[in-house]
């Protein structure tokens, strides 16, 4: 009996698995509920609340770990989190975790976005995501980078990881190429200006006054002096970073996309053994004895 293995038809290929069932919509949705919530609630917030609170971060952290559980709960349920798919995720994690240690941030170079771009387009919206945040912890515990400021971390680059697999580009044309390129640059800008929430209300009056947070005052005037911290303080490090990321995605992206695709096709497991039977020979009559 000669087995026929059949995977590669039969399950869909990596690169074409880009969209979002409920279960996975709704723990993604949830995510970006706390994240946003934990980026912006001292612009909401009383002063006496900002001043009172603005230790518990730790407590994001937990949220965040049992939300990323939670979206791994959803992708296993919507049957795309299976033996193939964790083994591309770990490769993912731990090539960003590496490429985090080679440049952990110096002059705000962190080609560990070039990963995580790539990675979540070939995985998808949900583990796309996961990946994103589990290759800056990799990174984080690696580099001893763990602190205050890994949750937030965590966040965004699981959220560049999920805007990749969502770009309106067909997958493996001409476009994709040019179209990551463009999202690892706006990536690398919003990065930064994201991230800066994290510890900028919380700074005090010990820089210009103008460029301060000033707890409850009116959203619009916060903005401005965010505005105006950002391009002073943020700008110079995150430019180099959506450069250096953009670079990346045009010279070696297209390699590395095949590299995963290719991975993600050819670890086929579970694939389906069938056994067909021989043939039988028919008797003929001048093998009748």
């Amino acid at each position: 009996m000669t087995p026929r293995r059949r995977g590669h038809a039969d399950r869909p290929s990596a690169r074409s698995v880009i969209a979002l069932r409920w279960p996975s919509t709704a723990a993604i949705l949830l995510v970006g509920v706390v994240g946003l919530i934990g980026f912006t609630w001292p612009f909401l917030a009383s002063a006496e609340f900002v001043t009172s609170h603005g230790n518990d971060t730790p407590w994001l952290f937990a949220v965040l770990l049992g939300l990323l559980c939670l979206v791994c709960l959803a992708e296993v349920s919507s049957g795309r989190l299976d033996p193939k798919t964790i083994a591309v995720l770990g490769v993912a994690a731990a090539a960003g975790g590496g490429m985090r240690v080679l440049s952990a941030g110096t002059a705000g170079l962190e080609p560990v976005f070039f990963v995580i771009i790539v990675a979540g387009r070939v995985l998808g919206p949900g583990v796309g995501f996961v990946s994103g945040c589990l290759a800056l912890l990799t990174g984080a515990l690696l580099t001893g980078g763990v602190g205050p400021w890994l949750p937030y971390q965590m966040l965004c680059s699981g959220g560049v990881g999920l805007g990749a697999a969502l770009l309106p580009v067909r997958p493996g044309s001409r476009p994709e190429r040019w179209a990551l390129a463009g999202y690892a640059l706006v990536t690398g800008l919003l990065f930064g200006l994201v991230m800066n929430l994290w510890f900028w209300p919380f700074l005090g009056t010990s820089g210009s006054v103008g460029m301060s947070f000033v707890p409850g005052a009116p959203l619009a005037e916060n903005l401005h002096h965010y505005g105006l911290f950002y391009l002073a303080t943020s700008l110079g490090w995150d430019l180099p970073r959506g450069v250096l990321n953009a670079t990346l995605v045009l010279l070696a992206g297209p390699a590395l996309l095949k590299v995963f695709r290719r991975a993600a096709r050819r670890a086929a497991f579970g694939a389906r053994a069938e056994f067909d039977e021989p043939a039988r020979a028919v008797p003929t009559e001048d093998a009748v004895p």
